[in-house]
């Protein structure tokens, strides 16, 4: 059984009669600060020019944008995978071969690849990352803008969004995933109501989790929303750490809409070069150094090399992955499907697979990749410390 997403209607001009010039056509970042400026040194928001939410929303495209090349995009079904290498990711990923993991990248017209959830009837039922029927059927109800996060392993403390336009609390679906063990706090704390959600968030529960790794766990609704809300058309993720400040109709103007953009994220604020990323992760004992080691030493057997400006107009390598912006079409649906794959193969660490993936797609057709400075990112979310009391962020 496979899901097909597919949009085969022509790109039509439909007619947007909102002014020629976009008001923040003439923004400009201010300047970075000079070196011995050591009071504004390190990462840190910048201003960004949005529109206001009722023209954000006026300017929200009317039909999706072309996926180039590929316009038929189906999913693997195995209800019993077989491992047949000796390393091919998990049981919920449908252990890919190598030869199949390489044709995938081989980008047609209508393609079948791995995808997770290759178990069960759809995702969410007996496919592992389960999801009660209830909450699948609203799921599927979601057909504007999803707001995504999640909590495993009860490791981060909710956030809720501000600054939200009545526009937004309406029409944009915020959810976030959350495991047993996170619900079981939850309802012990009081902080989940009735009706299953906590301020704007509405709580899914998720049960049969495939990973013993929660940070591995939360890679899924991360880069499978499309699986997950297959009649959504834009999506933000965030993770469970930051803050939303900032209405998504505008981010969604700002960094899809107003750039002709169908996947933007943010790059690293000080790494670029995946190779130096890999021994930061080593550094910081983010996994074990074997398991990286042999991902980047796969790498460059395939020919990835250091980053340099031979690689402009593209300006870095490594994501800042805690935000993640997109428009559901087939070829960003393609792209997080074997971003994912290399999650589910190598390390959970996906700073490390993004440009790989990236760039295989890249090479075979006409799409890229929007990577805005991180200080831009910062904006938009905010990282609350859990020991901070959280009311002196009532009024940003």
């Amino acid at each position: 059984m496979n899901e097909q997403i597919s949009d085969p209607r022509p790109l039509l001009d439909v007619g947007n009669t909102l002014p020629r010039q976009h008001p923040c056509e003439n923004f400009a970042l201010p300047s970075p600060p000079r070196p011995s400026d050591r009071k504004r040194m390190g990462p840190r928001p910048c201003p960004v020019c949005y529109v206001p939410v009722e023209e954000a929303i006026a300017r929200m495209p009317h039909i999706p944008s072309p996926s180039p090349v590929l316009w038929n995009l189906t999913y693997v079904h195995e209800e019993n995978p077989v491992r047949t290498e000796p390393f091919g990711g998990s049981e919920f990923g449908g252990y890919p071969s190598l030869k199949q993991r390489n044709d995938s990248f081989d980008v047609k017209e209508s393609m079948n690849v791995h995808c997770g959830f290759v178990r069960g009837r759809k995702p969410g039922i007996d496919s592992g990352f389960d999801i009660d029927d209830s909450d699948l059927l609203e799921m599927e109800q979601c057909r504007g803008v999803v707001v995504a996060s999640a909590i495993f392993g009860n490791y981060d403390i909710i956030q809720q969004p501000k600054s939200i336009s009545e526009d937004a609390k309406q029409n944009v679906c915020f959810y976030m995933f959350v495991d047993e063990e996170t619900e079981a706090y939850m309802k012990n704390s009081g902080s989940l109501d009735d009706r299953k959600k906590v301020g704007l968030w509405r709580i899914i529960v998720v049960r049969n989790l495939p990973y013993v790794d929660a940070r591995r766990n939360g890679k899924i609704p991360k880069l499978l929303l499309h699986r997950i809300f297959p009649n959504a058309r834009f999506s933000i993720w965030i993770d469970g750490k930051l803050e939303l400040v900032v209405d998504p109709y505008q981010i969604l103007e700002r960094f899809l809409w107003q750039k002709n953009a169908t996947f933007a994220i943010s790059r690293h604020y000080r790494r670029f070069d995946v190779f130096v990323e890999a021994e930061a992760n080593k550094v910081a004992a983010k996994y074990d150094n074997a398991s990286i080691d042999f991902q980047i030493d796969f790498y460059r057997s395939e020919g990835l090399t250091p980053y340099s400006e031979a690689k402009l107009p593209i300006t870095s390598d490594v994501p800042e992955g805690c935000v993640i912006i997109r428009e559901h079409i087939p070829i960003t649906n393609l792209f997080t499907c074997l971003w994912f794959n290399e999650v589910d193969r190598f390390t959970s660490r996906d700073q490390l697979s993004f440009s790989t993936v990236r760039d295989k797609i890249m090479s075979k057709v006409d799409w890229s990749v929007s990577m805005f400075m991180d200080c831009e990112r910062r904006n938009f979310v905010v990282q609350v410390a859990p020991d901070i009391d959280l009311n002196i962020f009532n009024n940003f």
